[in-house]
């Protein structure tokens, strides 16, 4: 009777444990099933609105990876950068050397390109951005930064800028050192690694601030050296774009990327309704299950999530209607919104999120149209939502803006104003003493 007793509660605790064992028994470092489930085949993922760089789903997302050609999204930036000051131009001819010639036959993505070859930089990036050429990236690095030794530089330099933590360029195609044998930039002491929080912070900073890419990364096809003996067929490596085998609507970019070591990789970007993401999966098994794997964050991104009006342009919020002014004809200035406040939120939800003003102290003279502050959202529960970086939180709600100008106040008046400040402290510090004197 007694091991009855006994045997009872020892069979309870024995199905308990191996209920339990499997959570016990995961490595800490091992990534965690992230919410919502979609069931993902992958090494890791995230998805984000790309305007605002809030996080809609992530799996696993800080793990430095090889990213392959999604490497190339840099390289893009600095060469669109290089546009933009005016250090290199479109119609720029670059001649092929060695190294260009030795991609151009070492069996990697390229078109082929020959030692003594010319070609303008617009052909160039053109074969960069829609057929992920190697040869065309690395004379691309070498024109706007002299070498690609000093270009990956350039590269880590803005990776450090945009706050990407996990990432390390060693070239400027995301290609193993070891197959680029001589060419290998001699800074480089390990391949290249990111993850896919870093990838989805690069493809925000690329189409914000260059947004004119996603007119090339868009083009399904395009013929380099068009009307001579040499021409080459380029057909874009996403198979997401319209007319292609994995076409989704909306998607007009960015980049994808593969090497043994890096699996299957892609970073895209869709356009759906007023609502743009961001996606980047890292380690698929095919060619095309990175397109499968993002085809599920998208469709759980548009499905579930839309761009709210939360304030009207010139707005005012309540409870932070004026910012304080420092040596100015007025104490304070008019706080307002300088655009109209879109934010992502989940169908459903939308009388959940608020508007909250973070005001900064001015000092006059203030401009009409200068930054005051800016508007945080607060979600459901009170609670903030998940970002990129600390700066696209404080970004994602806009700006607050002086709504006029306040002049820088004179001498007489600032001191006029100092002695009655000085007054009423004296008068506030008596009537304290006063009050605690009868309490």
């Amino acid at each position: 009777m007694y091991m009855k007793q006994i045997k009872k509660p020892l069979a309870l605790a024995l199905a308990l444990l191996m209920f339990f064992l499997p959570i016990f028994m995961i490595n800490p470092g091992q990534a965690q099933a992230a919410s919502p489930a979609l069931n993902l085949d992958v090494k890791s993922a995230i998805m984000v609105e790309a305007t605002t760089g809030k996080i809609l789903y992530k799996y696993n997302e800080n793990q430095a990876l090889p990213p392959a050609s999604m490497t190339k999204m840099m390289t893009e930036y600095l060469v669109l950068d290089a546009i933009k000051k005016k250090k290199i131009t479109w119609d720029q001819k670059v001649t092929v050397d060695d190294y260009g010639a030795f991609l151009g036959k070492s069996g990697s993505s390229g078109v082929y390109l020959a030692k003594g070859d010319v070609h303008t930089v617009k052909e160039l990036y053109e074969a960069m951005a829609i057929y992920s050429a190697n040869d065309a990236t690395v004379m691309l690095a070498e024109t706007v930064a002299g070498s690609e030794n000093e270009f990956v530089k350039l590269m880590n330099q803005k990776a450090k800028e945009f706050g990407m933590t996990q990432t390390y360029f060693a070239n400027s195609t995301g290609l193993p050192l070891a197959d680029l044998k001589a060419f290998a930039p001699e800074s480089a002491d390990r391949d290249t690694v990111m993850s896919a929080r870093d990838a989805a912070i690069l493809a925000k900073e690329l189409i914000t601030q260059h947004p004119e890419v996603l007119e090339t990364t868009k083009i399904p096809r395009k013929i380099f050296r068009e009307g001579t003996p040499q021409a080459l067929k380029m057909d874009n490596w996403n198979w997401m774009l319209p007319g292609l085998v994995k076409q989704y609507k909306g998607v007009d970019g960015l980049k994808t990327g593969h090497t043994n070591a890096a699996g299957f990789c892609f970073t895209g970007t869709a356009e759906r309704n007023g609502v743009r993401l961001i996606t980047v999966v890292m380690g698929t098994k095919s060619f095309v299950s990175r397109f499968t794997e993002t085809s599920k964050l998208l469709d759980y991104g548009f499905s579930n999530y839309k761009m709210q009006p939360l304030l009207a342009q010139g707005a005012q919020i309540s409870g932070g209607e004026n910012a304080k002014v420092n040596k100015g004809t007025a104490k304070e200035v008019a706080a307002v919104t300088s655009k109209q406040v879109l934010y992502p939120v989940k169908k459903g939800e939308e009388g959940a999120y608020k508007p909250k003003a973070v005001l900064q102290e001015v000092t006059a003279p203030v401009k009409q149209g200068q930054a005051v502050g800016y508007v945080k959202v607060v979600g459901p529960n009170g609670k903030s939502d998940e970002f990129l970086r600390p700066i696209d939180e404080q970004k994602a709600g806009g700006t607050l803006v002086a709504k006029e100008e306040v002049e820088e106040a004179g001498w007489l008046r600032l001191a006029f104003r100092a002695f009655f400040g000085f007054i009423g402290d004296i008068f506030s510090s008596l009537g304290n003493m006063i009050k605690g004197w009868f309490s």
